[in-house]
């Protein structure tokens, strides 16, 4: 239909599992697997600061919004994708190799799904601001290709 799509978080899990994908319950009993949820004792501000790198796929949708193949992205999450969905391709990943990042494939529209919060703090993280200035630019797109039909 090409309606834009911005899934965050949980909206990532979703999308993933609306596809096909299944989920890790609960990424702290995987082996091998970092860190990804927060601790609920700090600040909120240090919750939600940047705390693992993910590796950005070449020539994805992400690497297109930046200067570099590794950037650092807050983490909040328990649970996360053990298998990627049909028709999703892989943005990002941690480097314990879970994916962070993902779009639909063969989507006419912007469609990105990321696991950290790109909300938080966005007006001070470039990263996180062109996310919104993409998606921003495709919902423009899209209104303007919807208002030229009527």
């Amino acid at each position: 239909r090409g309606v834009p799509l911005l899934a965050i978080c949980r909206g990532c899990q979703e999308v993933n599992v609306a596809y096909g994908g299944t989920l890790h319950p609960q990424l702290q009993h995987v082996e091998d697997l970092i860190e990804h949820k927060e601790d609920n004792s700090l600040p909120l501000d240090e919750q939600y600061a940047p705390s693992h790198d993910i590796e950005l796929v070449p020539n994805g949708l992400l690497a297109g919004l930046v200067d570099t193949p590794v950037i650092k992205v807050n983490s909040l999450h328990t649970q996360g994708a053990a298998k990627l969905g049909n028709g999703l391709a892989v943005e990002a990943r941690a480097p314990d190799g879970l994916v962070e990042a993902f779009r639909v494939f063969d989507s006419p529209a912007f469609s990105l799904a990321v696991q950290w919060h790109p909300e938080w703090k966005v007006a001070e993280n470039p990263f996180y601001l062109a996310i919104f200035q993409a998606f921003g630019r495709a919902c423009g797109e899209r209104m303007r290709s919807r208002a030229s039909h009527t």
